[in-house]
């Protein structure tokens, strides 16, 4: 945690803000979001309607763009609920590639994260359902991306029993030299404590920079796709009032090498 604070202490030096938009990356540096593949994996009729329906709000051409998805690419999708994600992964890194969707070993959790994953799975050839411990997790080979949207907030929820720095290594350790983690999640205001992850289902963007580079990745920047100036970051995100409306955050980190 002293690596952390220190981070933490170096980036409001700099002036960070989440809202600021000043360590945005530009659109070029990540690929354009017309690349063929992505859009082709975006406007496959295979994904079912309500996936399609939620496309303005979570922007997938534009998120796997900036992620830098290619073809043939083996990635983990950390968390995947119902696999809005895991599906257009699948598209966009083909039949040579591979999508595994981690989720909680049988009995770990009292949600039935295999039954929502299971009709994602089912309609691609190249989704592997893989049960594992997040602090532990290993895969067959080694990984191009780590994937997570809206959940590592979570990891700081205490009686999920998460662990997001042991995560983030292995996260780390799964990775090929160069590959990529990249995180989305929902804002807190700019400094939030640690209460706010239980208590809104936020994280405040800078922790999480600070956090995830203690671990060994490069921060490369962050895409503002995601981002509403109308959200004051302080309801909890279930709230009628800015549900599927909230300020997010994407963070892009690569393993050196």
């Amino acid at each position: 945690m002293k690596r952390i604070a220190a981070a933490l202490a170096a980036l409001t030096l700099a002036g960070c803000s989440s809202m600021s938009g000043g360590d945005a990356m530009p659109a070029e540096a990540a690929g354009a979001a017309s690349s063929a593949h992505i859009a082709a994996a975006v406007a496959s009729e295979a994904r079912p309607a309500e996936d399609r329906a939620r496309d303005a709000a979570r922007k997938p051409a534009e998120i796997l763009a900036f992620a830098g998805v290619e073809p043939g690419d083996k990635i983990a999708d950390l968390i995947p609920g119902g696999g809005y994600f895991t599906r257009v992964l699948a598209g966009a890194v083909g039949a040579n590639g591979r999508v595994y969707a981690v989720i909680p070993p049988a009995g770990a959790s009292e949600m039935d994260w295999a039954g929502m994953i299971a009709p994602a799975a089912a309609a691609h050839a190249n989704v592997t359902v893989h049960p594992q411990n997040y602090m532990q997790m290993t895969f067959p080979e080694p990984l191009d991306m780590v994937f997570t949207a809206q959940n590592y907030h979570d990891m700081h929820i205490a009686r999920y029993g998460m662990n997001a720095g042991q995560i983030n290594q292995a996260a780390f350790d799964a990775l090929k030299p160069g590959g990529v983690y990249l995180i989305i999640d929902h804002s807190a205001v700019d400094g939030a404590d640690m209460s706010v992850p239980e208590a809104l289902h936020r994280i405040d963007q800078a922790f999480v920079r600070a956090e995830v580079e203690a671990a060994g990745f490069v921060y490369e920047g962050a895409s503002e796709v995601l981002r509403n100036p109308d959200d004051p970051r302080t309801a909890n995100v279930f709230d009628p009032v800015i549900r599927g409306r909230t300020d997010q955050f994407v963070l892009r980190f690569r393993k050196p090498g």
